[in-house]
């Protein structure tokens, strides 16, 4: 395997700088719901000039440039541990560049390293597969809406929710109530039912790498993903909490088995800037999407 760590920056510099075309299309047309001369439409029209003015002049989307997070896929054989290498050279290299903003600090000096690496840190789950090529994902998790992600134990009595979709649903809606604009409205839903509070966490932000346009392969989920999305716009919140139509973007759920005594679900929110790249390594030839 040849080194990949330019491959890295410039996946990175993607993510950070051009965000996906189906988050673009969302925004676009949830500016066209909200009411002319609201303060909804004018943070949606702003948020699409600021993506478009990042894109040309490759900057960054947003000021919180967001915890790297790399889902990488790989066929037998390959070095986990080099990769790992590449990926935390590539984001020191980033942040020289000022792709990323210096992000990793000491939990307990307070001190940032200065180049995006640390303890565990960025954050890299690796996957070995059964396809020859690498694939790698990138999604890069801001501040703010990691700050109102949150999980729930079910059965809650406070919100009448028991252990079943109807259940997930109300503590899902509650989640999405209680950021308001905090979590930098209009957002994207990333919702893990079952598995430990560790996995179904690590589940919920899988599914953020969803395009916004899939479709999930249990109906059942795929029915709620639908329900809650609208019934989360009927709230009201609005982008930013200024108020309006769009509160949600985007509803992805996934499920995890689980011990009989357990049942989580966690929410990970994700912000407008739902930043995300993906690169495919076959042999000498490199793509991203």
């Amino acid at each position: 395997m040849h080194d990949l760590t330019d491959a890295f920056v410039e996946l990175i510099r993607r993510a950070a700088t051009q965000l996906p075309d189906d988050m673009k299309k969302a925004i676009r047309e949830a500016k066209e719901k909200e009411d002319p001369g609201s303060a909804a439409a004018g943070a949606l029209d702003t948020i699409l000039k600021n993506v478009e003015m990042a894109r040309e002049k490759s900057t960054p989307i947003c000021q919180d440039t967001g915890t790297p997070i790399f889902q990488i896929y790989y066929p037998l054989g390959v070095s986990t541990r080099k990769l790992s290498d590449q990926i935390r050279k590539a984001c020191a290299i980033a942040t020289e560049k000022a792709y990323l903003r210096p992000n990793a600090v000491d939990s307990l000096t307070g001190k940032n390293s200065g180049d995006n690496t640390g303890i565990d840190y960025p954050t890299m789950h690796f996957h070995e597969w059964d396809e020859e090529g690498i694939k790698v994902q990138l999604i890069l998790k801001g501040g703010g809406c990691e700050n109102v992600s949150t999980q729930y134990k079910l059965p809650n009595t406070e919100l009448g929710a028991g252990r079943d979709l109807e259940g997930v649903r109300r503590v899902v809606l509650d989640a999405v109530n209680k950021a308001q604009g905090l979590g930098c409205a209009p957002g994207v839903l990333g919702i893990a039912i079952g598995g430990d509070r560790g996995s179904s966490y690590i589940k919920s932000k899988e599914q953020l790498f969803r395009p916004l346009d899939d479709t999930n392969d249990d109906p059942d989920m795929g029915a709620m993903e639908d329900r809650i999305l609208e019934e989360g716009n009927e709230l009201g919140i609005g982008p930013m909490g200024f108020g309006g139509k769009t509160t949600l973007l985007g509803v992805k759920m996934g499920k995890l088995h689980r011990l009989p005594a357990s049942y989580f679900v966690s929410v990970a929110y994700m912000c407008w800037a739902n930043r995300r790249a993906t690169m495919l390594v076959n042999g000498e030839e490199i793509s991203y999407a």
